[in-house]
């Protein structure tokens, strides 16, 4: 039977996170009237993430463990979602800064007619808890350049929670190239030149002081990471799947 939803959760040295935010996700899926999965997707950690996601699969049938060895976000998110099966293929923190309850509105009835949704911590309604002033106007640069060399017209396309129609995950994943940070800025590139409909979610986010993103160095990787994009589409390296 094709569930309803895949929830994807890219894991990367996430053991003390995950076993809190996996109860939170199947108290909440528990309560739906559709059917849902849960991957998880380890990759290159140094701690028992693996261990807990495989604990936790035990005891839910519809938990799965995957694993990559190799690090990176987008290498992550591209497994989960080449590997799910869901009619709706949703990226989901480990840390959970939107809470749960929020996925239904990416989702029909809620949300009809589009083929991917992405949070926005932007757009009119959106609200931002906890966050530095110094993180905040960092992002809002980075977003300026992405706007300027990528994806016009978005508000924010670095929140990690995003949603695909299944055979829109299958088109675009097939045909990614970067592994790190800035693959959502690809996956978005190529949707709009694919002419598929991307409308921004505004929800409440919750800054983790605990973050993955090392601000300086992730930031001069993910502008290299435009640039490639940029160079990647001329070269018609997207002609084709990866």
């Amino acid at each position: 039977m094709t569930p309803f939803l895949s929830i994807i959760i890219p894991a990367h040295n996430e053991e003390r996170r995950l076993p809190d935010s996996l109860r939170r996700i199947m108290t909440f899926l528990r309560e739906q009237p559709f059917t849902a999965e849960v991957l998880v997707v380890e990759n290159g950690s140094q701690d028992q993430t693996a261990e807990v996601a495989l604990s936790f699969a035990r005891r839910h049938a519809n938990v799965q463990l995957l694993r990559e060895s190799r690090r990176g976000k987008g290498l992550a998110v591209r497994s989960g979602m080449l590997e799910a099966r869901g009619t709706y293929r949703f990226i989901c923190d480990a840390d959970l800064s939107m809470p749960i309850e929020e996925v239904t509105r990416f989702l029909p009835p809620q949300l009809e007619g589009v083929d991917i949704a992405i949070a926005s911590r932007e757009a009119p309604g959106a609200v931002r808890y906890g966050e530095p002033w110094y993180r905040h106007w960092s992002g809002r640069g980075f977003n300026w350049l992405v706007r300027l060399l990528a994806v016009p017209g978005f508000r924010d396309t670095q929140c990690g929670f995003k949603c695909f129609r299944a055979e829109v995950a299958e088109d675009l994943f097939r045909r990614q190239r970067l592994e790190g940070w800035t693959f959502d800025v690809e996956i978005l590139f190529l949707a709009l030149k694919a002419g598929y409909r991307v409308v921004e979610v505004p929800i409440p986010w919750y800054f983790d002081p605990e973050s993955r993103v090392r601000l300086w160095r992730d930031s001069m990787s993910m502008l290299l990471d435009l640039i490639r994009i940029r160079r990647n589409w001329w070269q018609g390296l997207y002609d084709a799947p990866n």
